[in-house]
């Protein structure tokens, strides 16, 4: 009988899109691939960590069920701390997917990368509680307050390595699957810098690019005119700040991770659309985890698996 191939698994970052790490998961289990080894970033830490302690299916059927007003009741908004939310009950809700197991007892090699926002490198949790790191792993700045674990200061992991392939690379398998929460460019959008004026210009040039800010949201102005400022220097009437901070790292990792994994190529990449969701919609579960079906379930038939 042929041995099933051995996959290193890479999960990355991007809040709710994460969820589309468990339809990943599934497909790959579905065709008979053994993952030998998983690493994650912020909610692909959480995936991989749950998908490791042997709780996903739990988990993915609990989160399918995810209201607007159940995630509302989990986080634990702290206004004058340094983030908005605590994540305290969150984290208590996941303990039970989570378990109290250490990282070292689980049946599958896992990393879990979090940053030393005070050193300002990554941090790689091979060993211990896989509770605290998660929790360190999933501290988005400015949304979810930092934890100190061990005299560091611990923030998302996708701040330094959106797509941690690095972790899974003495793992002996036969291939590396990377989902990636930040999809490619479209070919006809460049990535190279902008050379423009400061200069007031037409209504029709900024109202184009204007509207894409308004379509990460699910919006179009074009829909109602009136949802448009009418000078450019206006913002956005219902900008908020959630929408600024995810905005600011979907771009932020965008750009790592296309470094980072131009020196380190995943054998096949799973590509997510920065646009699916946003940062916080984690009551599009279910939606999120269809995509991640779809989308892995073509990655591998274009790569021949």
């Amino acid at each position: 009988m042929m041995r099933s191939r051995r996959v290193a698994l890479a999960l990355g970052s991007g809040g709710a899109r994460g969820f589309a790490h468990i339809g990943a998961v599934q497909v790959l289990e579905e065709r008979g691939f053994e993952i030998a080894a998983i690493a994650g970033s912020s909610m692909g830490a959480l995936v991989g960590g749950v998908f490791a302690a042997g709780q996903l299916k739990q988990f993915a059927d609990w989160a399918s069920t995810l209201k607007q007003r159940d995630v509302l009741r989990l986080v634990d908004p702290k206004w004058s701390s340094p983030g908005a939310m605590a994540a305290d009950r969150l984290i208590g809700r996941l303990g039970s997917f989570l378990t109290e197991v250490d990282i070292e007892e689980l049946p599958i090699p896992y990393t879990a990368v979090a940053t030393d926002i005070a050193a300002r490198r990554e941090v790689w949790f091979q060993k211990g509680p896989l509770r605290a790191a998660v929790r360190a792993s999933i501290a988005i700045p400015g949304v979810i307050t930092p934890v100190v674990i061990n005299g560091r200061l611990l923030a998302d992991g996708g701040m330094l390595n959106p797509v941690p392939i690095e972790p899974t690379a003495a793992s002996g398998a036969d291939l590396t699957i990377a989902v990636s929460l930040q999809a490619p460019r479209p070919l006809q959008e460049s990535a190279a810098p902008v050379r423009a004026t400061a200069e007031p210009q037409w209504f029709e040039d900024w109202r184009v690019r204007l509207r894409q800010v308004f379509r990460l949201s699910g919006r179009d102005p074009a829909a109602d005119p009136a949802e448009i400022p009418n000078i450019p220097e206006a913002l956005p009437a219902d900008l908020r700040i959630a929408d600024v901070l995810s905005l600011s790292l979907d771009a932020m990792q965008d750009l790592i991770s296309r470094y980072r994994m131009a020196g380190l190529p995943p054998d096949v990449q799973v590509a997510i659309p920065v646009n699916a969701c946003r940062v916080l919609d984690f009551h599009r579960a279910a939606e999120m985890i269809e995509l991640g079906r779809g989308l892995t379930e073509k990655a591998l038939d274009d790569a021949g698996y």
